[in-house]
């Protein structure tokens, strides 16, 4: 494995229209590796903290350059260099840097979109699927995808204080069949309410 060669971020919008951090990063055998932080509509009190810019004229302060800004800067200061499969490592340095208890001061976005794109850059150098690569050489089972199938809390006008309501098709045979059946559930589940 080789070490970060470089470590880009930007400003993207995600499927909300909202401003996410999006981080490349090259390691120095070439390999590449790219990650959007994705983002919920709302917090939790104990989760990690995005960092926002607050300038109420620009997406109504929902901007991520102070977090972009901590990636292409402070951050790829502090981990220019590490080995890319000392994951780890690299998750403690950034952690440590930030010093806060939720990761306010650098912002979890900025923190997670390095981690996620150097464990895709590890996986290409190794020529693994991220999975494999994360999960080891005993993995066997592919990520079963969660589908919300439900809105309240946060999310929603209706009176449900349950924030979200899931399924995992953990039964199906592969991500096509369990695809295919979260939209079905989803489907019946229109028909039954409406």
């Amino acid at each position: 494995m080789s070490g970060i060669a470089d470590l880009r971020a930007r400003e993207i919008l995600d499927s909300r229209g909202n401003p996410t951090v999006e981080v490349d990063v090259v390691l120095e055998s070439g390999a590449r590796g790219r990650a959007a932080v994705p983002s919920g509509a709302s917090t939790g009190a104990h989760e990690a903290v995005e960092l926002r810019d607050g300038e109420k004229t620009r997406y109504g302060g929902k901007g991520v350059r102070k977090a972009v800004a901590a990636v292409n800067g402070e951050i790829f200061d502090a981990v220019s260099g590490l080995e890319a499969a000392e994951q780890e490592s690299l998750d403690r340095t950034m952690i440590e840097l930030d010093g806060t208890p939720n990761k306010s001061r650098l912002g979890a976005n900025a923190i997670l979109g390095v981690s996620l794109a150097v464990a895709k850059a590890a996986a290409a150098e190794a020529r693994q699927p991220l999975y494999r690569y994360v999960g080891g050489v005993h993995a066997r089972v592919l990520p079963v995808p969660m589908m919300n199938i439900v809105n309240g809390g946060a999310h929603a006008d209706n009176p449900i204080d349950i924030q979200e309501f899931m399924i995992m098709p953990v039964a199906a045979a592969s991500l096509a069949e369990a695809l295919r059946a979260g939209a079905e559930i989803f489907q019946a589940l229109k028909r039954a309410l409406s």
